[in-house]
């Protein structure tokens, strides 16, 4: 506790680091404040029907990344998810189209070209996910509408209000990644994620205590003992790297040798981190709004998938993930680059030729630790759906992994590795100077 509490007070002495921290912290308070703020001419207190809807399924998990807008009829319902949508199709677009590789070799200017076609595909998505959700919250709480208005005229309005709301979220995050710390984007995933875990926590504190069977408090322990050994697994998962050992070349001048170091580069078991999980998480929303987030009268497949604890959903949940993990690898890092990097800077891996010989024993190296992290990472993805099998509350369970701890995982140590960066840039003892994620980002590059 007295080395949390001296770290606290070396980030404030910083400051930079404390100015980037004031400006998360006032950006997330708007996004949660935002969050609670009703479409205009809705009644909140008739959305019961509405908050029922959103307390099972994949209808929970779609809350729960809204961070409970999407059930409170809020003007940030339809979150950031439309973003990450778009930014799937431009992802693939990149690797499929000729025009999108182009523009993407041509560094930051492709970028930005990139990034504008992404904004204007997710106000294209936007256009269509938000009647599908004025016409659920019309089916779930038809009488929430204020009198005098018809929900024809209400649609135009409030199609333009969630629009501009999920693009001033888009905004908050942009705008959290360059004058904050952490990522944006994931930061208000994980916001909205952190918030649903104290009413989750309750609730089966509550449902354990109140069972007749079912193994009352001890049975609550346990859940506590295996939630416990699901995040130190997924910390290791993110954590884990292979060091490929790199030797720089010597070279003598007058009396002096320069070079001849020994360094390695970390190929991360889980190079891509949280964005395969979600990607795999946003495509999985789509039927649900292709259907109007109404599964009633669907096919037993379209319920299925909407069903976070059903065969079917896990499946395609897990071939997603893995997909999406070779996927991010693949486009994440470029061993050829590498390679070239490598020779330029007169380095080479012991035993290995330099250039060619050695971009194929990198791609290699990455192809056997990538396979068993997208298992890895695929079974706790699907812990959620296990944990159901002992009778946890769904709520409660989406924090057993799955979509919701990774992402909890990844987003936190990498803004505790930003904050211990900027400490030590100042000389200041660290949030990790015990751990191993302290020197992470040591490399030879």
């Amino acid at each position: 506790m007295k080395k949390l509490i001296e770290t606290l007070k070396n980030c404030w002495k910083v400051e930079d680091l404390r100015q980037r921290l004031l400006i998360t912290l006032l950006f997330v308070a708007i996004y949660r404040f935002g969050s609670f703020v009703v479409l205009p001419g809705i009644d909140p207190g008739q959305l019961a029907h509405l908050q029922s809807q959103t307390a099972g399924g994949l209808m929970s998990l779609l809350d729960m990344f809204s961070g409970g807008a999407f059930s409170n009829a809020s003007i940030f319902a339809l979150g950031i998810m439309p973003y990450i949508s778009a930014s799937i199709v431009m992802q693939l677009l990149a690797v499929a189209v000729p025009y999108f590789q182009k523009m993407q070799r041509e560094g930051e200017s492709g970028r930005k070209k990139i990034d504008w076609y992404t904004r204007w595909l997710t106000i294209a998505i936007l256009l269509f996910q938000a009647p599908s959700y004025l016409i659920n919250l019309k089916m779930q709480a038809s009488q929430a509408l204020a009198t005098g208005v018809s929900w024809t005229v209400f649609m135009i309005p409030a199609t333009i209000i969630l629009a501009a709301g999920s693009m001033f979220v888009l905004w908050l995050g942009e705008r959290i990644t360059d004058k904050g710390v952490g990522n944006g984007i994931s930061l208000i995933i994980m916001i909205g994620i952190i918030a649903r875990l104290p009413q989750s926590f309750i609730q089966e504190v509550t449902s354990r205590l109140q069972a007749i069977t079912g193994g009352g408090l001890i049975m609550f322990i346990v859940e506590i003992v295996i939630l416990y050994a699901v995040v130190c697994a997924s910390i290791i998962l993110v954590q884990g790297t292979r060091k490929v050992p790199v030797q720089y070349a010597r070279r003598v001048v007058g009396n002096k040798q320069y070079g001849g170091a020994r360094q390695y580069i970390p190929l991360k078991l889980f190079a891509a981190n949280v964005m395969p999980i979600i990607f795999a998480q946003a495509l999985m929303f789509i039927p649900l709004a292709i259907v109007r987030y109404n599964t009633a009268n669907s096919s037993w497949w379209v319920q299925d998938l909407m069903n976070t604890r059903s065969l079917l959903y896990n499946i395609v949940y897990v071939i997603l993930v893995i997909a999406f993990t070779y996927f991010y690898t693949a486009i994440t890092l470029n061993p050829t680059q590498m390679a070239d990097d490598l020779k330029r800077n007169n380095g080479f891996i012991p035993g290995v030729k330099p250039g060619k010989d050695t971009a194929e024993y990198i791609d290699t190296v990455m192809s056997r630790i990538t396979f068993p992290g997208s298992l890895f990472i695929a079974f706790i993805a699907i812990m959620p759906a296990l944990a159901g099998l002992l009778n946890v509350q769904q709520s409660f369970s989406q924090f057993f992994g799955g979509t919701s701890l990774l992402i909890l995982v990844g987003v936190v140590i990498d803004t505790l590795q930003q904050i211990e960066s900027y400490l030590l840039m100042r000389h200041y003892d660290g949030l990790l100077s015990s751990g191993h994620t302290r020197h992470a980002g040591l490399s030879a590059y």
